[in-house]
């Protein structure tokens, strides 16, 4: 007989959730929270989500196990007066600029005391004004802004296992920081952004590139190229009213016409370049046959990288040295567009559009900045370029698609699953496998697809059996580390990505963590409907290869070789 609770006179039953909070949800009841988050532990301290059972008793549904035949209630005149007294010393306590906060109308707890009608705040704000953070390349700290809910700092700790952040300081003087009161730039940061997502209000945010792109766009001398991630196609239109999953490639070209700028191209492109370079290095290690105890890891996640420098330095002459595609981009643009550049008397300005905060850290890396400049001028979020959008009018869902600009006007379906985990592999198994419609049905259900953190495969490539593993999460590439290290596992190639669900679920994306498996569908489906399905038979990149800027050059351009940063070394 099925186990049920009594929530407001509904009978709601339930098998394996773990707490009340869940069941009441179930029955479509929204119970407020701030430090509830299912994929991370319960914390248990913002008291929001609290309900009374049939004795009068007040007890957090967060934390507490649901029992068979319990009966609670989630509307009393005591639990309304505890939510309005929560928020109200809350917002006492709280930076009140929302006209001006990033966060403004999409703020949890601006939507709560709107919720609960609280237009006036009796007690005097006695906190300290806090400095703002804003030494990282990609994140700012506002702890002005900052209610203690604990969300940052458990997926910092329990999802990155970065432990960039946590709780400094006791009682009233309680503020999340990194130790010792450092800036963030000064920590073992990787810049990914996801404390930034799960942040309720206005204290964990982007570092915002609009205005340096904005000031290249007015400036005559310059050629102002927009290269735009594959994940993003796939989430800007929920911003503007669409469908989530929705392919809104061909709307996002027109758009970036309309603010300025003068070409558009796919970063699925140079996917296919970064393809064909990793699997150049991935085909010369299986030839070896030697015994490896070590794989190949894929190196176009920047925050991943970054994890590897400060964590585990002995595995960095075993990243892939492809570039990622951002970069392979911005150093092909650049040459590509030299010559005309030099005759024009402009100079080529590139700004790539990610799903990723680490990818303006990446940006800034000395590694590509070649002749003292960098290869990437500026990269703007997702939510940033929709705020562009909306800057200027432009009503997105209604602008005609076009195609984008010529060369660079083709990419395959192995370039645009970038975006999702496991993509990158899909696409470099695509290309070493065998030209044939039943090798890629193989590849397809190898495994390889999927929104789980890690993944485990084996498929034959050549008459070889080539050990695989996708993960997404840097605390999942931790578990994988140690596995490899112990000699538990082996494998010949290993994708990770920084951000659960791989770009998809990238920290510059709309905060819509319920929708990732539409943006994966919305990938696979562009993916579908690709004249080319294999990086290598993309004839615009074949064509740099045999006769362009590539030609003699795919070494010096499209390679890099990293290393520690000194704060590892020391």
């Amino acid at each position: 007989m099925a186990k049920y609770m009594i929530v407001d006179g509904l009978r709601a039953e339930f098998t394996d959730e773990k707490n009340i909070l869940q069941v009441i949800r179930n029955v479509g009841i929204h119970i407020p929270t701030f430090c509830y988050y299912t994929d991370l532990s319960i914390y248990g301290a913002c008291r929001m989500c609290v309900v009374e059972d049939d004795k009068g008793n007040i007890i957090a549904s967060c934390s507490t196990p649901p029992k068979d035949k319990m009966v609670i209630r989630t509307n009393t005149p005591k639990l309304h007066h505890h939510r309005k007294m929560i928020l109200e010393l809350l917002l006492a306590s709280h930076c009140r600029d929302c006209t001006i906060c990033e966060k403004n109308q999409k703020c949890q707890l601006q939507a709560l005391a709107r919720r609960f009608g609280l237009y006036d705040i009796r007690f005097k704000n006695n906190r300290p004004n806090y400095e703002i953070d804003d030494s990282s390349p990609a994140i700012v700290r506002d702890m002005n802004k900052c209610i203690l809910c604990g969300d940052c700092v458990r997926m910092c700790n329990e999802i990155q296992h970065v432990g960039a952040i946590d709780f400094v300081n006791r009682g009233s003087n309680m503020i999340v920081s990194p130790a010792f009161n450092r800036k963030l730039s000064e920590t073992e940061c990787v810049n990914c952004g996801q404390c930034a997502a799960v942040c309720p209000t206005g204290a964990i945010t982007i570092k915002k590139s609009k205005g340096k792109v904005w000031n290249a766009l007015f400036d005559p001398t310059k050629r102002v190229i927009a290269q735009v991630a594959p994940a993003v196609r796939v989430a800007l239109g929920e911003e503007f009213g669409m469908a989530p999953g929705e392919n809104s490639i061909y709307k996002i070209y027109t758009a970036l016409h309309m603010i300025g700028f003068d070409l558009c191209f796919d970063t699925s492109v140079s996917a296919d370049m970064t393809i064909i370079e990793e699997t150049n290095e991935l085909a010369e290690i299986l030839s070896r046959n030697e015994e490896r105890r070590y794989p190949l890891f894929t190196s176009c996640c920047p925050a991943w990288v970054r994890y590897v420098e400060n964590k585990h330095p002995q595995l960095l002459p075993y990243i892939s040295t492809s570039k990622s595609p951002m970069e392979m981009f911005g150093a092909v643009l650049k040459e590509y567009y030299k010559p005309s550049d030099e005759e024009c008397g402009l100079e080529t300005f590139n700004v790539a559009i990610m799903p990723c905060t680490a990818k303006k850290m990446e940006a800034e890396r000395e590694e590509f900045i070649r002749n003292g400049k960098p290869d990437i001028d500026a990269v703007l979020t997702t939510k940033e370029l929709a705020s562009m959008i909306r800057e200027l009018g432009i009503q997105f869902a209604d602008l005609e698609p076009t195609a984008p600009d010529t060369p660079f006007s083709i990419r395959s379906g192995g370039g645009v699953i970038f975006g999702t985990s496991g993509g990158v592999t899909e696409a470099a198994l695509r290309r070493l496998a065998e030209r044939t419609n039943p090798a890629l049905q193989e590849i397809r259900y190898s495994g390889v697809r999927g929104l789980e953190g890690i993944k485990k495969f084996t498929i034959e490539i050549g008459g070889k059996a080539v050990h695989t593993a996708v993960v997404s999460g840097l605390g999942n590439a931790e578990k994988l580390i140690q596995l490899i290290e112990s000699g538990e596992e082996h494998f010949d190639f290993v994708e990770v990505m920084a951000c659960p669900t791989g770009c998809i679920g990238g920290a510059g994306q709309p905060e819509s963590f319920l929708e990732d498996k539409k943006k994966r569908s919305g990938l696979y489906t562009a993916d579908k409907s690709a004249l080319v399905k294999r990086s290598d038979e993309n004839p615009v990149v074949t064509k740099l290869y045999e006769d362009g800027v590539l030609k003699d050059r795919a070494r010096e351009l499209l390679h890099v070789h990293y290393k520690a940063p000194a704060a590892s070394q020391s």
